[in-house]
Order: structure tokens, then sequence, then C-alpha cells
């Protein structure tokens, strides 16, 4: 029986002692979890304000980007009414201007040996030249310009031509 006893005692201190080796193990890892558990609240607390300044400076661009698109919006508004008011002094300008008439070509000038337009003398070098549009007057080569088959005309009837004529 003491044997028995003693054996049983060696049992009880190994046990016991095992019991507390296991008791130290979990009491580190119980501060190692505590240790990374206060680490993961800082950085919860950190992530949360971060989210927070996030938020802020994203609404605070909103608000920005929202007056922004106002003074664009009403800067097309002031720019439609600009464009109409031109508009309408294009269209009064237009109405003043279509009563008058166009200039009329000068008449031919009483002498046949003076260019119609700038009252060169027609000499040897300065080449006389019929307009062959509605003055029939006659021109020297500056006061011209060539129409191709049709002949020259004076500068005048070349500004009054009708736009399709050539």
């Amino acid at each position: 029986l003491p044997q028995r006893l003693a054996s049983l005692a060696a049992a009880a201190q190994e046990e016991t002692w095992q019991s507390r080796q296991q008791l130290q193990a979990q009491q580190q890892e119980m501060a190692r979890l505590q240790e990374e558990l206060s680490r993961a609240r800082q950085d919860g607390e950190r992530w949360a304000s971060a989210l927070q300044r996030a938020q802020r400076e994203a609404l605070e661009r909103e608000a920005t980007r929202g007056a922004e698109q106002a003074r664009q919006q009403e800067l097309i508004r002031d720019m439609k009414a600009r464009l109409l008011e031109l508009l309408r002094e294009k269209d009064a300008l237009w109405q003043k201007t279509e009563g008058i008439d166009t200039p009329m070509p000068s008449p031919v000038p009483r002498h046949p040996g003076l260019c119609a337009r700038c009252h060169k003398d027609f000499r040897l070098l300065s080449r006389r030249y019929n307009c062959s549009r509605l003055c029939q007057c006659k021109v020297c080569h500056t006061c011209s310009v060539d129409m191709g088959k049709h002949g020259r005309c004076c500068l005048i009837c070349y500004q009054q031509r009708p736009p399709q004529a050539t």
C-alpha cells in the first residue's frame, strides 16, 4: 500500500506539473491573444477614424461639385441668353440692311480712252477689256477679273454677281 500511495502521489505530482505547464502555456496564449485584441481594437479605431474622414471629404467634394455644376448651368443659361440676344441683333441688322440697294456700276466715262474704274489711259502696255456683265464699260487689266470662257468683267460687276454664276 505505501508503494501504491507513493506511485499515486508521484503520478499526481506529475499530473499537477503538467497541469501547471498547460496553465502557464494557456496564460501565455491568453496574454498573446489579449495583445492581439488590443492591437485589433486600435486598428479598428484607426480604420473608423479614416472612414469618417473619407466620408467627410466625400461629402465636401460632392458639395463642391454641386456648387460648380450649378455655376456651370448658370453660365450655360447666360450664354444661351446672350446667343439669343445676338441672334435678335443680327436679325434686326439684317432687316435694316435688307432695304439698302447694292451699288450700281458707275457709268461709262465719256472719254473712251480711259478705264471706267481707275481712269488710266489705255496705251500699248495697258490693254482695254469690255466688261462682259451688266455695265459693258471698258476697263484695264487691273480693274477686271478673268471669268474664263465668259470673258473679263469689272470688279464691281464681279462682286455683284449671283453666287451660282461664275
